[in-house]
C-alpha cells in the first residue's frame, strides 16, 4: 500500500454559500483545504448568503456563473499554494441537492474544446440557457406539485415511485415551471444538470450523468428500478428524457480529467472523475455510516440520517438511493423545531444554564413518570403541525409539566419522534447499530445519554466541519476500487474513528417500548386536531 500514500484525492462541495475543497492521502488523512466565499469574495454577483431572493420571497436563485467562477478560484488559490495536482488519483464531490443549471444547445461541444489559456467563467459565458439557477431554498412552485401529485395519483403514490411525496424545492418541480413560465429558455436547452452533475461536467470537459443518489431528490426517478419514471417525465416537461441523460450509480467513474485542467493546472492524464452526489449523500459517506446506523446532526434544524435495506416511503421524510452502497437506501428526516426549542425550554426552566439542564436529564427517572410532551414551537415539517402538547401517563392533555418534568419531556419527546418517524420509513435497529451524533448539541453528554437510551443503541461522536467534502474525498479513492468489490466501509477503513460518547442505561428498552408506542399515537392524534 506504500505506493497509495503518496496519491492523493479530491472532494469538492459546491455548498450554498461557499466552495469548499479537502484533499486526503491514502491514509485518508487531510493534506489540503481551501474554500471560496461566495458573498466576499465574488462581490460581483450580488449574493446575500449565496442566493438571490426575489421580490416574491418564495423564488430563490443563484447565478451559475458564480459556480464556474469559484472553480476557477479555488483551483487557482490551490496552485498559488503549492499544492502538488500531479498526485491526485481521482476526484468527486457534492451539491446543494435539488438545484438545477439549464445547458444552452452547442455548449457539450464547448466544454469538449476547452481553451486553457482562458478561464472556464470566460469559455461558458454563453453556456446556459437560464443564467439564475433555482435552488432548493425555492418554494416558488407549488402548483407544479400539486399537478404532479394529481397526475400520477396522489402524495402516497409519488413517495412510492421517486421516495418522497412532491416537494417546491425538487428539481421536477422547478424544471416544470421553467418549462411553463419560459418555455423559450427549455427549449434552448441542451442537458438539464444537478448542481452535483454541472460541477462535475467542469471536470469531465463533457455532461456527467446524474448519479441514482443526487437523482433522488428530483421527484423524477424510480428509486427501485433506477430509471426516470416514465409517469413524473410526462407530467412535468415534453421530451425531458433525453435532456435529463441517463443515470449512474453514485461510485461511477464517469471517465478522465479534461485535457484542459491537465494543461492549466498539471493534473496527471489518467486521473479519473467519480460521479458527484448531493450534499446529504456526501456527509452520508463522510460520516461513514454503515448498515443499522443512524446520525443524528442536532442543530438550529434537526436532521436524521439513516441507513436502509427496505425502504418503505411515506408522505414524510425523503428516501434516496444509498451513495456507498448500490442495493442499500438512506433516508433523511428533517426536523424544524431543534436547538431553537431545547434553548427556549432551558431558559425556561433551567434559568438559561446547560448545567442545571444537564444535572435535571440526570436525576429524574428515564420514562419521566410516563408524562410526554410534543413541542412544535414553529410549524414542524415532521409532521405538519404546531404547537406545545402535554399528556400524563393516562394520555390526557394537561396544561404543564413541573420545571425538571418539562426539560426531560421536551429531550425525550424529540428522541421519540426521531425513532418513531425513522421505522415508518423502514429503519431497523440491528445488532452493532450505533448512534453517531452531531452538531451542537451533541456536545452536551446528557441530552446524548437520552438519545442512547431512546434508540437502546451506544451513541458516538464525529466531527463533520466538512463531512460532505471529505465524504467525496473518500467516494473518490472508493470509486477507483469499487468495480473489483471492495465495500465502502473496507476502502475507507483507515480513517479516523468515531468517539464513544454514551452506551445505553441497564432497563431503558423495557421503559422506552410502551413510550415509542405511546408516542405515535399521541402525535398521530395531535395532527388530527391540528387538521379539524
Amino acid at each position: 500500500m506504500a505506493a497509495s500514500t503518496e496519491s492523493f484525492y479530491l472532494g469538492f462541495d459546491f455548498s450554498t454559500q461557499q466552495l469548499k475543497v479537502v484533499a486526503v492521502d491514502g491514509n485518508l488523512s487531510v493534506v489540503h483545504q481551501d474554500n471560496v466565499q461566495f458573498d466576499s469574495e465574488l462581490p460581483e454577483f450580488g449574493t446575500q448568503g449565496g442566493v438571490h431572493i426575489h421580490a416574491d420571497s418564495l423564488t430563490v436563485t443563484s447565478p451559475v456563473l458564480m459556480w464556474v467562477k469559484a472553480l476557477d478560484l479555488i483551483l487557482g488559490k490551490m496552485k498559488n499554494a503549492g499544492f502538488d495536482f500531479s498526485r491526485v488519483k481521482a476526484l468527486s464531490g457534492s451539491g446543494q441537492q435539488h438545484g438545477s443549471v439549464y445547458w444552452r444547445k452547442g455548449t457539450n461541444q464547448v466544454l469538449r474544446d476547452l481553451q486553457p489559456g482562458k478561464s472556464l467563467h470566460e469559455l461558458l459565458k454563453g453556456g446556459f440557457a437560464v443564467s439564475d439557477s433555482p435552488v432548493w431554498m425555492d418554494s416558488s412552485t407549488t402548483e407544479q406539485c400539486q399537478y404532479l401529485e394529481t397526475a400520477v395519483g396522489g402524495a402516497q403514490r409519488v413517495a412510492d415511485i421517486t421516495g418522497s411525496r412532491a416537494y417546491e424545492r425538487f428539481t421536477g418541480n422547478q424544471i416544470a415551471k421553467i418549462y411553463k413560465a419560459q418555455p423559450e429558455k427549455y427549449e434552448d436547452t441542451e442537458r438539464i444538470s444537478l448542481v452535483s452533475s454541472f460541477a462535475a461536467s467542469l471536470f469531465l470537459g463533457s455532461y456527467a450523468a446524474i448519479d441514482y443518489s443526487d437523482g433522488s431528490g428530483m421527484n423524477l426517478m424510480d428509486i427501485f428500478s433506477k430509471q426516470w419514471a416514465d409517469s413524473c417525465l410526462e407530467a412535468t416537461a415534453p421530451h425531458l428524457e433525453e435532456r435529463l441523460g441517463a443515470p449512474v450509480h453514485s461510485s461511477a467513474v464517469l471517465g478522465l480529467l479534461s485535457p484542459y485542467h491537465v494543461t492549466r493546472y498539471g493534473f496527471p492524464e489518467d486521473c479519473k472523475v467519480v460521479a458527484f452526489t448531493g450534499d446529504n449523500p456526501g456527509s452520508l459517506a463522510g460520516m461513514r455510516l454503515q448498515e443499522g446506523d443512524i446520525a443524528v446532526s442536532l442543530g438550529t434544524s434537526d436532521t436524521v440520517f439513516l441507513w436502509i435495506k427496505e425502504p418503505r416511503p411515506t408522505v414524510e421524510g425523503h428516501i434516496f438511493c444509498n451513495p456507498v452502497d448500490r442495493p442499500s437506501y438512506m433516508a433523511l428526516i428533517c426536523y424544524k423545531n431543534g436547538s431553537l426549542t431545547r434553548e427556549r425550554i432551558r431558559n425556561k426552566c433551567a434559568g438559561g444554564s446547560w448545567e442545571v439542564f444537564s444535572s435535571v436529564l440526570r436525576t429524574t427517572p428515564i420514562g419521566n413518570y410516563g408524562n410526554i410532551g410534543i413541542y412544535f414551537d414553529a410549524m414542524e415539517i415532521t409532521p405538519s403541525a404546531v404547537g406545545v402538547h402535554r399528556f400524563d401517563k393516562e394520555n390526557t392533555k394537561v396544561a404543564g409539566f413541573s420545571a425538571q418534568g418539562e426539560i426531560r419531556a421536551l429531550v425525550e419527546g424529540q428522541f421519540l419522534a426521531k425513532r418513531v418517524h425513522a421505522e415508518k420509513l423502514g429503519y431497523k435497529i440491528i445488532p452493532g447499530t450505533r448512534v453517531l451524533a452531531t452538531g451542537g448539541a451533541s456536545s452536551n453528554k446528557d441530552i446524548l445519554q437520552v438519545l442512547s437510551d431512546v434508540f437502546d443503541a451506544p451513541v458516538y461522536t464525529i466531527d463533520v466541519a466538512n463531512s460532505a467534502c471529505l465524504g467525496c474525498g473518500y467516494r473518490a479513492l472508493q470509486g477507483l476500487v469499487a468495480e473489483s468489490g471492495v465495500s465502502f466501509a473496507e476502502a475507507v477503513k483507515k480513517a479516523p474513528e468515531a468517539q464513544l460518547a454514551v452506551t445505553p442505561t441497564p432497563g431503558a428498552d423495557k421503559v422506552f417500548a410502551p413510550l415509542l408506542r405511546r408516542y405515535a399515537e399521541l402525535e398521530e392524534r395531535v395532527l388530527q386536531e391540528s387538521k379539524q
